[in-house]
């Protein structure tokens, strides 16, 4: 990875696929590609990051998460070498942060970068592919895959000045795509894009979980999130407040269960299984254990009522997101 001085974006740089120059061994299998412990950065009075502790496997697509300020552009840039932490420490891809060779291995795409815009975009990949140090043999392949990849095969001899903001993203996600890194951070990736292109995103994302890619999505649509990643950590405050799999934050968490031939009287005992709203003969659950449901079903059968169905609710990221955010601050 390489820092451009004609650009104001940070470059990727990847190592190449052929032979690449590393001095540092490779993470072994089994060691998380990132993980971190109380990482603590302070600005002078302000703390950005107040003990981050963070873990990310090999082959995830990790979702980092939070409100503005809650610390997760900084702690990206202490993840990609970009500042060092005032206390605490971390390893990235086996290497400690901020490891040289360790950053020839990963990709990145900004949230915020510009692209010389006398440049076509087939230049603009040439001039990355020279910065990342690539084996100068493999340019026209990585060039050409990269543009195909993320969807600009027909505009690769156009000038940046000519593209629309949506494909300014896509070429920066090919530059982030170059050499077949190991780790590719990704920062607001699709912020820019219309529909079609959050889907390519999605399927380049699959893409790369499928080659064993480990991808570190920082985005604050948490649909996309909820639809591409494996696991998320929620930030505030500069610390995380909840890492869990998405398939578990979002479980079912409510219950709606049609229940006849019991009164006011009988129904207000089930109200002990949680938060409980009637609406005629359905009665709501909410912030249930799914695990709880069959305990409230034998409890309407053994208080004389019938049940006509059973519909398990299931909250969003969103949702979630929010619901855990308060809980943090209370």
């Amino acid at each position: 990875m390489v820092v451009s001085c004609n650009t104001a974006s940070m470059t990727q740089a990847a190592a190449t696929v052929a032979a690449a120059v590393v001095v540092s061994p490779r993470a072994p299998q089994t060691e998380p590609v990132i993980v971190t412990h109380g990482l603590v950065k302070r600005y002078r009075s302000t703390v950005a990051l107040a003990g981050l502790d963070l873990t990310v496997g090999r082959g995830e697509v990790f979702g980092f998460l939070g409100p503005n300020g809650a610390g997760k552009t900084t702690a990206v840039k202490l993840l990609v070498g970009l500042t060092s932490p005032t206390s605490g420490s971390g390893r990235l891809l086996g290497a400690p942060l901020g490891d040289r060779d360790a950053r020839l291995r990963l990709g990145y795409l900004p949230e915020l970068f510009r692209y010389q815009p006398w440049l076509t975009g087939r230049e603009v990949l040439h001039l990355h592919c020279e910065l990342a140090r690539l084996e100068r043999g493999s340019w026209r392949v990585e060039i050409e895959t990269a543009l195909e990849t993320v969807g600009l095969a027909g505009r690769g001899d156009d000038r940046v000045a000519t593209y629309s903001k949506g494909m300014q993203q896509r070429l920066g996600l090919g530059v982030a795509l170059l050499g077949q890194p190991e780790l590719v951070l990704l920062d607001e990736p699709t912020s820019a894009l219309d529909p079609e292109g959050r889907q390519d995103v999605r399927r380049i994302i699959a893409g790369l979980r499928g080659r064993g890619v480990t991808v570190f999505l920082n985005s604050h649509l948490l649909g996309e999130v909820e639809r591409v990643c494996d696991r998320v950590a929620i930030v505030d405050r500069g610390r995380v407040v909840a890492s869990q799999p998405v398939a578990e934050l979002v479980a079912a968490r409510s219950v709606r269960i049609q229940v006849r031939g019991l009164g006011p009287a009988e129904m207000a005992p089930l109200a002990d299984f949680g938060r409980m709203v009637r609406d005629g003969e359905w009665l709501t659950f909410t912030d249930v254990d799914p695990d709880g449901v069959p305990d409230i079903v034998a409890a309407i059968v053994a208080a004389g009522g019938r049940v006509a169905a059973v519909l398990p609710g299931r909250e969003s990221l969103e949702d979630r997101f929010f619901e855990l955010l308060a809980e943090g601050r209370a």
